[in-house]
């Protein structure tokens, strides 16, 4: 790895992990503390957290195109069109938003059909529509945090992110057990706490950016621009295949939480133990995917090609190197982990071994999220789309199924059956994304080198 480029990663890169991690922790609390209600609260969570966390990452990829696109403009030197650009972007935001609080009603009365107890079921659709109340605050919170990450100010999304993860500790207490006048809500009171979190996280990074001195060119709260047709197609051109990418993803776990309540509360509960810690530590490399999309982006929009080759090949490096200390506390600490969570005996067990199967595939997983920043750095979105589909429901979701619950000559192996088929669709995902990447930084470098020539 060059040092010097490391740095310049991990300078851009540090604040949106621990930002991230703070947000994703916010799951890590719901989930802990759900768990210590009951395995039927826990088993609701991850029930209602499946359909949440498929809207709410699906909305994330979306709304990325707006970091691509100002960081592309800020490597230009042309800064005076990102106000209304970001006004779109928000526009949008608004839309998807409400797009997904109806798709979260509209999925909710699916749950007392999946095998689920009807009391648990009952939770988990209570849980998912108090939850959806935060889409709103989500969704504009996501274009403002790339917005600000374009012009490498990620600071201010660590400090509030910090600052709503503590803020959602208290809040859990009071609406899960029932404190200052609160019914007892178990569950159900982890979609509200976090509901009332996001949208404190919103409105603290817009009055941030509103009052801070470094956004006053280029911040969106002024002057409404009006509708920019140009710009919104560009918007939906660039982020419908980032938000189908993620989507396919986030689907192949989270669905795997509905497929399998057949399995019983154990198979459910250990499921989300495990896809939670794996939730938490896919926050530094992706926040080094966000790094590498800005800095790609800067590069790309001064021209400079070849250091965005550069860039990209140092970032994915620093990635693998992430993934191997990853991989080495969950496959030797996976127990460790899964007592955080739990002390049902039958939910720890499982759990620590979908832990170590998560520990192989870091590997794969860190480098794919990583190469498929670089890409978004290039404004390359629908070619990895395509390896997403391919991957995760092409070979990932129905080899899981196969594995899992076996055929009339095969018993299955349970839910580990579809952490290893996610193994094999993350590694196929990962080289593809790589010849992509060295095919993409190659043609460009060599078109300019021509330009230049001529």
């Amino acid at each position: 790895m060059r040092l010097k480029d490391t740095r310049a990663t991990w300078h851009l890169a540090w604040p949106i992990a621990v930002g991230q991690l703070a947000s994703t922790g916010t799951a890590f609390i719901d989930t802990v503390m759900a768990g210590h209600v009951s395995a039927g609260d826990l088993a609701a969570v991850s029930v209602g957290s499946s359909i949440w966390v498929t809207l709410i990452v699906t909305m994330l990829g979306y709304l990325l195109s707006t970091s691509p696109m100002v960081a592309q403009k800020v490597g230009a030197k042309d800064t005076s069109s990102i106000s209304s650009l970001v006004q779109q972007a928000l526009v949008q935001a608004l839309i998807v938003s409400a797009i997904a609080w109806v798709i979260a009603r509209l999925v909710s009365p699916i749950f007392p059909h999946l095998g689920l107890e009807p009391v648990i079921a009952n939770k988990a659709v209570d849980f998912l529509k108090a939850v959806s109340w935060g889409l709103p605050a989500f969704a504009c919170y996501r274009v403002l945090y790339n917005y600000s990450a374009a012009l490498k100010h990620t600071k201010p999304m660590m400090v509030i992110s910090v600052f709503c993860l503590l803020l959602n500790i208290p809040a859990n207490w009071i609406l899960i057990y029932g404190h200052f006048g609160f019914p007892a809500m178990g569950g159900v009171g982890c979609g509200w706490a976090t509901a009332f979190c996001v949208w404190v996280n919103f409105l603290a990074l817009a009055a941030w950016i509103y009052r801070t001195h470094y956004y006053q060119d280029t911040h969106p709260f002024r002057a409404w621009q009006g509708w920019h047709s140009a710009a919104q197609k560009q918007l939906v051109k660039l982020g419908l295949p980032i938000g189908m990418m993620f989507f396919v993803e986030v689907s192949a776990f989270s669905f795997i939480a509905l497929i399998i309540a057949k399995l019983g509360t154990t198979s459910v509960a250990a499921h989300q133990i495990a896809l939670n810690f794996c939730s938490l530590t896919f926050m530094v490399p992706m926040a080094v995917g966000t790094a590498l999309t800005v800095r790609v982006g800067h590069a790309v929009g001064a021209k400079n090609f070849e250091e965005a080759r550069a860039i990209g090949q140092n970032g994915i490096r620093l990635g693998l190197f992430i993934a191997i200390l990853t991989g080495i506390v969950m496959i030797f600490g996976s127990q460790l982990v899964a007592s955080w969570y739990t002390q049902d005996h039958g939910v720890l067990v499982l759990a620590g071994r979908l832990i170590v199967l998560a520990g192989i595939f870091q590997f794969s997983d860190i480098t794919q999220v990583v190469s498929a920043g670089v890409l978004r750095g290039y404004k390359v979105t629908r070619a990895p789309m395509m390896i997403h589909m391919t991957a995760f429901w092409f070979i990932g979701m129905p080899l899981g199924y196969l594995l899992t619950f076996g055929t009339s000559t095969y018993d299955g192996l349970g839910v580990r059956g579809y952490w290893i088929a996610l193994i094999i669709a993350l590694t196929f995902t990962a080289l593809s994304l790589q010849y992509l990447f060295r095919r993409t930084s190659r043609k460009l470098f060599q078109q300019h080198q021509s330009v230049q020539s001529a």
